[in-house]
């Protein structure tokens, strides 16, 4: 492992993802752990419990970043002393707006996207368990990230401040990268020691693809189930 994300949500994660895999790191994202939602679930849900089953969701792996795995940045740079801890920093208004446009709509959104969200939670159990991870490692617990926020401007920002600074005060100053997109490909590729590509830094603007995919995947849920209870009616 020579990466390690610390950075929260919606803070040009998926940018990064795009960025390392450019610079030939493969790179673990929620994208990963949702390509297969039973397995992805069970394996974060017992690192959530301090079983610490890295080897396994790390295999072929050089780097991670986004959720869950920024939730266990502090294990994660125990495990992997030689890894850098790299910190994705956002203007607070600009991040608590992306914040509340997909993942605080799921859940307390007063939207299709819940509503929908809702209606999957109920009939998929991989679905509800996912969300519940998400519950555990954002608003419950100790370690609750955003616990008490609710979506609110305000609060989010100060948990995000508080984040940053914990993250900040903890990691060795030699390993820790604080980065936003303007910084480009330099002070990765200089942590790293990788040449500089000569292609401009990936952007990856996707809002409207969270929100599609969230709410896509809901519909098709929803329309699979609907269709099965309606054909066995049909034989009943």
């Amino acid at each position: 492992m020579k990466i390690i994300g610390a950075g929260l949500p919606r803070t040009a994660t998926t940018t990064q993802w795009l960025a390392l895999r450019q610079l030939g790191l493969p790179t673990y994202h929620m994208k990963d752990m949702m390509e297969d939602l039973r397995r992805g679930v069970d394996v974060w849900r017992r690192a959530f419990l301090g079983q610490q089953p890295w080897d396994e969701v790390f295999d072929g792996y050089e780097a991670t970043v986004d959720w869950p795995a920024a939730y266990h940045w502090r294990e994660l740079m125990d495990y992997y002393p030689d890894a850098k801890v790299l910190l994705s920093v956002r203007d607070g208004d600009a991040w608590a707006r992306s914040m509340n446009d997909t993942i605080v709509q799921i859940y307390f959104g007063d939207s299709f996207m819940r509503a929908m969200c809702l209606a999957r939670y109920r009939i998929d159990p991989d679905w509800a368990a996912w969300m519940d991870l998400n519950v555990d490692t954002f608003w419950k617990g100790p370690r609750g990230t955003l616990q008490n926020t609710f979506g609110e401007r305000d609060k989010l920002v100060e948990a995000m401040e508080r984040w940053n600074d914990e993250v900040m005060s903890t990691v060795p100053a030699d390993r820790l990268i604080v980065w936003k997109p303007q910084d480009g490909w330099e002070p990765i590729c200089e942590a790293l020691g990788l040449p500089v590509p000569s292609e401009p830094l990936p952007h990856a603007f996707d809002t409207e693809i969270f929100k599609q995919s969230i709410t896509g995947g809901a519909i098709e849920a929803v329309s699979a189930y609907w269709a099965k209870q309606q054909a066995q009616a049909a034989t009943a």
